[in-house]
């Protein structure tokens, strides 16, 4: 149905949602596994997290300044030992007081990793937390890790002890608690979330929330989204496929925002042969280099993505420090793509399985230029918490899949999540490994530049991966609502005001 068709549709709807409710209702795409932050690793899952726990340390997205949250301060003990003054007379969403224990029981947990936290990358690097008083604590890490501070302005978040010990992250996923501007009033696993503006919430960088109650509901069909938009049931709808946020704007009824986000979509491919797969061509470089030159990921851009999108050639964002861009590259070559089939003796092509969760149309360009050079792609579809699951078990061959590194600007929350032996390493490249080892650890800036840069003229040269885009993001909420969208791809709740 066209734009025009579900505005028609819609106008014989009456309105639901207008401020004078004091309820703004949002719509996500994608469904969220588990609330509990520690337990999904979807962007939903990050815009939650922001909205209904706080950290130790609040990066500004504008500045990126780093500011005391749940810490006044904090100071360098030694290289590996960081020492935290707490902020006094913070409460819970439940009552409960926050004090050492909580950041102690916090990170003892998330570091043991027994409890199964889903992104190890966030939290491995710490070994433990230590009280020394009840707003004194250290953080000791297992090694040099100059990124902690980027971390733990992060996906670091700080949950009640008490709470948390009694009913784990199945209970947090079910009734959330955390010291954020907002509190959980209801959870419906998967499809309903109703947030409530905290009355008593401290004087947290993150600003005062103004919006009294945010009302989410998981609509996977953008166009059920725009329809209910347009009929009033929505206020705002996010992650809107640039051609519909064009054609929405053009309308004139509501405010379209477009940004850039941190979010580098990528094909990755089973270089290690962990899937299995039987004859399996990804163990060959030159099939790797030939996807790499079949996909025109230039008009894939111009064509479908627009906005603030590029091309990228690391298995990283540009501004993610460490990140360089002095890397093997390959522009669009289908001739140089076929001729490399042929020499790795499949000169008339083969089929695969491509696995994907999310954009269809940008995984149809891909599997429509594959084709063309010989490689017959047959399109899986499946919820990102399965295809994640599958991907760590070491099942998946070919995989079409974004990352948004958790919004952490630094390259080690991308680049090492992926390349460093753990469950989503597809490539097992030992000598990546070592670079990685010392890139992540060393406190030299100009020495982990020269790691990052070995790790990933490796990663590109051996084409482990097709990097193929940066991602931007389209808004679009009524006009009574005031919200300037930031270039970290997280919604912030706290930002949001009426007109």
């Amino acid at each position: 149905m066209t734009i025009a068709a579900l505005a028609l549709a819609a106008a014989a709807g009456e309105a639901m949602a207008d401020k004078a409710s004091g309820t703004l209702y949002a719509g996500f795409t994608k469904e969220l596994e588990n609330v509990d932050s520690y337990f999904n690793s979807s962007r939903e899952g990050v815009v939650m997290q922001r909205a209904i726990w706080d950290g130790l340390i609040y990066r500004d997205p504008e500045t990126n300044e780093y500011k005391g949250n749940l810490a006044e301060s904090w100071t360098w003990v030694d290289d590996t030992t960081l020492e935290f003054k707490l902020r006094q007379g913070i409460t819970f969403h439940n009552g409960e007081p926050f004090n050492a224990d909580d950041v102690v029981y916090t990170v003892n947990f998330v570091a043991d990793e027994a409890n199964g936290v889903k992104t190890q990358r966030n939290v491995n690097w710490m070994k433990s937390a230590e009280k020394i008083d009840d707003y004194t604590v250290r953080i000791h890490l297992k090694e040099k890790f100059p990124a902690a501070i980027e971390f733990l302005s992060g996906p670091v978040s700080i949950y009640p002890n008490e709470y948390y010990a009694e009913v784990g992250p199945s209970g947090m996923g079910l009734k959330p608690v955390g010291t954020g501007p907002y509190k959980v009033v209801e959870v419906v696993p998967g499809q309903h979330f109703v947030l409530e503006r905290n009355e008593n919430y401290h004087d947290s960088p993150k600003g005062q929330p103004k919006i009294e109650k945010i009302d989410i509901r998981t609509i996977p069909d953008v166009n059920t989204q725009i329809a209910e938009l347009f009929s009033g049931s929505l206020d705002l709808i996010w992650q809107v496929p640039a051609d519909q946020a064009q054609k929405l704007e053009q309308m004139g009824q509501f405010t379209v925002a477009n940004e850039s986000t941190m979010r580098v979509g990528y094909i990755s491919m089973d270089a290690a042969g962990r899937s299995g797969m039987n004859p399996n061509p990804f163990t060959d470089v030159r099939v790797r280099k030939a996807v790499n030159y079949a996909i025109d990921r230039q008009a894939i851009v111009d064509n479908l993505l627009k906005g603030k999108s590029k091309v990228v050639n690391t298995p990283c964002f540009p501004s993610q420090f460490g990140c360089v861009q002095d890397v093997t590259v390959y522009d669009y070559n289908p001739e140089k793509a076929k001729a490399l089939l042929a020499e790795a003796g499949y000169d008339k092509g083969f089929e695969t399985d491509l696995y994907a969760y999310r954009d269809r149309d940008y995984a149809e360009a891909v599997a429509s230029y594959l084709s063309e050079v010989g490689i017959k792609v047959n399109l899986k579809y499946m919820q990102y918490s399965a295809i994640r699951e599958l991907n760590m078990k070491g099942e998946v061959p070919f995989n079409f899949s974004t990352w948004g590194s958790y919004s952490i600007n630094d390259a080690s929350a991308m680049v090492s999540q992926f390349f460093k032996l753990g469950s989503l390493d597809d490539a097992r490249d030992e000598t990546v490994v070592a670079d990685l080892d010392v890139a992540d650890t060393t406190t030299d800036p100009a020495k982990r530049i020269e790691y990052y840069t070995k790790a990933l003229q490796r990663i590109t040269d051996q084409a482990y991966w097709v990097p193929l885009f940066s991602y931007n993001t389209n808004y679009v909420f009524k006009t009574d609502v005031d919200y300037t969208p930031t270039p970290d791809e997280v919604l912030r709740f706290t930002t949001m005001s009426w007109k």
